[in-house]
């Protein structure tokens, strides 16, 4: 058993488990359109859920494309919340803001810097938008070099960046999965939080389980997908790494059997 689920014994009905899809759920692959869960997550998810509070997932994809990827739509309680948590699946309904004009701007600017660009592409995520560098061929120096330029556009367009790996994402201010688990909190009244995320866009829901692990009564627990170039900030700052989805998946089984 892995010593720090021991923290979440005798509460498990009050714990909020929360997890980031790509490098969480799903390994990582080149097109992000094929990104597709690990085999099980289904039935791992369900056995969660009949233990916990709520299980949720908090990812910057478009809600129904997770429950899509991931084959979740018959995980009992499910809750999935994309774009950051502008979006809120449940039980096969979406409720989803109209589109951000300034996404619409950048949508447009990125086309451009990408049209230019060998090897970098555009995730169009309709309340977001993103360039991804994975294919050029030295990705990281693609990334260096169109950073000033997201930057550029962002401003322009009243929206913010958000790096990860090899992608640069542009969406509206004041959404971030920190926020999210604040509300999933509140919501469900947990006294305990699992947060699995793998890349920098998940820091922001590392600080917001710290904070209210030092605030309230609430145990917190960070673990880290430590896949293929997992962030280097979210390793250092877990409280369990497990090796990718995979171990992810481990971790979840573990769980749901913790008396």
């Amino acid at each position: 058993m892995t010593p720090e689920l021991g923290r979440l014994s005798g509460r498990l009905d009050r714990t909020l488990v929360a997890l980031d899809f790509d490098g969480v759920l799903s390994p990582i692959v080149p097109d992000p359109g094929r990104a597709v869960a690990l085999a099980g997550t289904a039935d791992v998810l369900t056995a969660v859920a009949a233990r916990v509070a709520r299980v949720a997932v908090v990812t910057g994809r478009p809600a129904a494309e997770a429950v899509r990827l991931g084959s979740l739509q018959d995980v009992p309680g499910l809750l999935v919340l994309g774009h950051y948590g502008l979006q809120r699946w449940s039980a096969g309904t979406l409720n989803t803001p109209d589109s951000d004009d300034g996404v619409d701007l950048a949508r447009r600017r990125v086309t451009e810097l990408a049209a230019a660009r060998p090897g970098v592409t555009v995730e169009d995520k309709q309340h977001s938008v993103a360039l991804h560098t994975r294919s050029a061929s030295d990705p990281a120096a693609a990334l260096d070099e169109l950073r000033p330029h997201a930057d550029a556009v962002a401003a322009e367009a009243g929206l913010q960046v958000t790096p990860g790996r090899f992608v640069l994402e542009l969406r509206p201010v004041g959404v971030d999965k920190g926020l999210a688990i604040r509300s999933l909190v509140a919501e469900t009244g947990a006294t305990a939080v699992l947060y699995a995320g793998d890349d920098l866009g998940d820091l922001p829901a590392v600080v917001a389980v710290r904070e209210l692990a030092s605030s309230e009564d609430l145990v917190g627990i960070v673990v880290c997908s430590d896949a293929e170039e997992a962030s280097a900030e979210l390793r250092n700052a877990a409280d369990v790494v497990v090796p990718g989805p995979p171990g992810v998946q481990a971790l979840l089984r573990e769980l749901a059997t913790l008396d």
